[in-house]
């Protein structure tokens, strides 16, 4: 914490700022370390090649956000800092997205580390960050879900003048994948008969998106995102989501998604990709039932290595094949509302069919089944200690079959 407070003093110093300024800047600052350990292990149940991804690694993340400065125009700055490393990896059972690639040797590299820095301005409640940073909305969202985080560089604006209405703007012109230490263009993503074709490279410098929420109810959401990888696609995305009280610790969620997608010169891209979620809370419980469907000439688009804001995307698959059609049944529960505070228990089961793999071949169909059990402990010596199992099937008939688990172990340090 004294390394913290002396760094920002000097920051402050060299910016000129006052006392006061610095008092705000140095206040409302938040620093934490994450300590992930984090077992991968993807088991292919056929079929030629490698039969089998298991590495394990170590990894930590730093995160820093300042305050603002005092003054009409407040300025601050947000710092990611990363470092991972093997635990073990090795014959031939590297790829699991934890480590970086080893080309040379067709393995994993020993370690890996990166910096994300992100100067702010903050105006009323706007706030402006320019640099290296994590996204979570409609048009695009970061990937966390192994060792390190996906980072993109570009500018961001969130606006939240008008109460009730967020405002959201971005620029992007590199990304840092998770398990990457290099800047490099953006890609589009392809995957299992999304129909997906280039006119000639599959890269971009350039991605854009704008649009935002607005609670029109208390109980009702809406959202639109416009956005466009340059060369690639546009996408109009829209969300629209309804809570309705239904008693005592009931509810009944109602989570609509709908995008189209259009090629933006370099590619066919021409998807329509509608989602429903309906999800019924009591108490602990919580049963969900989803629908997705895909129309048009290709799969759902959307930036290589990012989470697409799809109902049924889940650990392994996106059900987001050219004309697919899929489904999901899902069961949550809370152990907290039975006295167990910070215990969780997942489980659902997808099933997709009338995948278009071209003519003169039957339709392809999948599913998949996914287990996510996970423990924070919420007092004494291991406060905050996180223990995570997630588990999932996998079953097609166009593709290798899987089995996978992964063991994260998480360990978050407040420092400031």
């Amino acid at each position: 914490m004294r390394k913290t407070s002396l760094a920002l003093a000097v920051a402050a110093s060299t910016l000129g700022l006052s006392q006061v300024a610095f008092a705000d800047l140095v206040g409302d600052t938040k620093v934490s370390l994450e300590a992930r350990n984090f077992y991968f292990n993807r088991d292919f149940r056929e079929g030629a090649g490698q039969s089998k991804q298991e590495e394990w690694a170590q990894g930590f993340i730093l995160r820093m956000n300042s305050g603002f400065t005092e003054g009409t125009v407040g300025f601050g700055a947000d710092a990611i800092g990363m470092y991972g490393f093997k635990l073990d990896s090795g014959d031939g059972t590297a790829g699991s997205g934890l480590l970086v690639p080893d080309r040379s040797s067709g393995g994993s590299q020993d370690n890996y580390s990166g910096l994300a820095v992100a100067a702010k301005a903050k105006v009323s409640n706007s706030t402006l960050r320019v640099g290296h940073m994590q996204f979570k909305n409609a048009a695009i969202a970061s990937s966390d879900s192994r060792l390190l985080p996906q980072i993109f560089r570009g500018g961001h604006l969130v606006s939240q003048e008008i109460e009730g209405l967020t405002l959201d703007a971005g620029y992007l012109d590199e990304v840092n994948n998770r398990n990457s230490q290099d800047y490099e263009d953006m890609t589009l993503n392809t995957y299992s008969f999304s129909g997906i074709q280039f006119r000639g490279l599959n890269q971009s410098n350039e991605f854009i998106f704008a649009g935002g929420n607005y609670k029109l109810t208390n109980d009702l959401t809406a959202g639109y995102y416009y956005s466009n990888l340059e060369d690639m696609y546009k996408q109009h995305s829209f969300n629209l989501v309804h809570v309705l009280p239904l008693g005592d610790k009931q509810s009944l969620k109602t989570d609509l998604r709908y995008a189209r997608s259009t090629d933006d010169g370099q590619s066919n891209v021409d998807n329509k990709a509608f989602g429903a979620m309906v999800t019924y809370a009591l108490s602990g419980h919580s049963f969900g039932i989803g629908y997705q469907q895909m129309d048009g000439d290709t799969g759902f688009a959307y930036v290589g290595g990012t989470d697409p804001f799809l109902v049924n995307y889940v650990q392994i698959g996106n059900f987001a094949a050219k004309d697919e059609k899929s489904w999901q049944a899902r069961y949550d529960f809370n152990f907290a509302s039975i006295g167990i505070p910070g215990l969780t228990f997942m489980t659902r089961y997808l099933t997709g069919d009338n995948i278009d793999r071209g003519a003169g071949v039957s339709e392809g169909r999948e599913w998949e089944r996914n287990t996510d059990i996970a423990y924070v402990f919420q007092e004494g010596a291991l406060k905050n200690l996180g223990l995570r199992w997630r588990n999932a099937t996998m079953r097609n008939n166009f593709s290798r079959n899987i089995d996978e688990n992964r063991l994260i172990v998480s360990y978050t340090l407040p420092l400031m």
